[in-house]
């Protein structure tokens, strides 16, 4: 009787499949510093190479990935877990281009100019964007300290006390051909009105 009864029935039992998401192990920073030093060595960039680090950074929001000129580091966010793999070696790459560009440069220049776009071409990402698009979530900071350049009048919002001699970008590249000209050196100024002003670009003098 079962039988028949389920044969004269209009109705099909629905079987719901749900797909169970793969949770991603992040790659050690050693695995990554090897991958990137790799890369280095094919283009013949040595002495990058030698002295890179790359590290896990978890106070990062909304910035995937960073590149510090200063001490060959890159520091990235472990929030790339969420998007996988691919994400994360398209990070280190981007990073990574701006630390060849820079190296292979004799001065200052744009943080994503031809210099850094030649570099993504020797990289294997050719088509790499300035910014990401994932969707991270952050916590919005107050610039308080604002800047002034005594030249063009420009203001330069900051999260945090600039620590070290920084002088207005375009001014330097209008007269000077780029490099640091203490004239359009930054000064901070009294009050935060400017605070929700865009960041404008600056550099530092060159290391002696």
């Amino acid at each position: 009787m079962r039988n028949a009864a389920r044969k004269k029935s209009s109705f099909r039992q629905l079987e719901l499949c749900f797909e169970t998401r793969e949770v991603f192990q992040l790659p050690s920073a050693c695995a990554l510093q090897a991958r990137a030093t790799g890369l280095l060595r094919t283009l013949k960039a040595e002495n990058l190479a030698t002295c890179l680090r790359v590290e896990w950074n978890d106070r990062m929001r909304t910035t995937v990935g960073r590149a510090d000129f200063q001490h060959s580091l890159i520091l990235l966010n472990p929030a790339l877990q969420k998007f996988g793999p691919a994400e994360i070696d398209r990070t280190l790459r981007h990073e990574l281009a701006h630390l060849l560009a820079h190296s292979r440069s004799r001065r200052r220049i744009l943080p994503h100019g031809r210099e850094w776009r030649r570099a993504c071409c020797d990289l294997g990402i050719p088509s790499e964007r300035a910014g990401h698009t994932l969707p991270l979530v952050g916590r919005a900071l107050r610039r308080r300290f604002v800047y002034r350049c005594g030249s063009c009048q420009r203001h330069f919002p900051r999260v945090r006390r600039i620590r070290r001699a920084t002088a207005c970008l375009d001014c330097c590249r209008r007269f000077s051909s780029g490099e640091y000209d203490e004239r359009f050196r930054l000064h901070l100024v009294k009050g935060s009105r400017f605070s929700k002003v865009p960041a404008l670009l600056a550099i530092p003098p060159s290391e002696s």
